[in-house]
């Protein structure tokens, strides 16, 4: 079930991994184009990630359907980040077409932010 409790689990996991990225990007990888890739893997991913987390929050203020978001910004961790992770890795250069579904992904997951937070009730 796609709860906030899930949803900001799977982002904690994927903020880990994210930081894990980065920090391989900084200090365990010689080729520019791999450290390139592996941190702006791990900026995306770790804003989406605190995004995720903004989500539950606003179920907290009873937003409507914040898991929507949530649901499109951790898509586009896998897709975006993942997808760059793994050609720096040494993954097959086509991943490179999926690096802008994720992105879209993203572009989606704000324009539902927006429409969650229209949702909340005056406190």
């Amino acid at each position: 079930m796609w709860t906030p409790r899930n949803w900001m689990t799977l982002a904690a996991v994927l903020g880990l991994l994210a930081v894990a990225g980065g920090a391989f990007g900084a200090h365990g990888v010689a080729d520019p184009k791999a450290k390139s890739w592996l941190q702006t893997g791990a900026e995306y991913a770790l804003v989406h990630v605190l995004a995720s987390f903004a989500c539950g929050i606003l179920a907290q203020f009873g937003a409507r359907r914040p898991g929507l978001a949530a649901a499109f910004f951790l898509a586009g961790v896998a897709l975006f980040s993942g997808s760059l992770f793994v050609m720096a890795l040494g993954g097959p250069r086509w991943l490179g077409a999926v690096t802008p579904v994720g992105g879209l992904s993203f572009m989606i997951g704000w324009a539902a932010l927006a429409w969650a937070a229209r949702g909340i009730r005056s406190v």
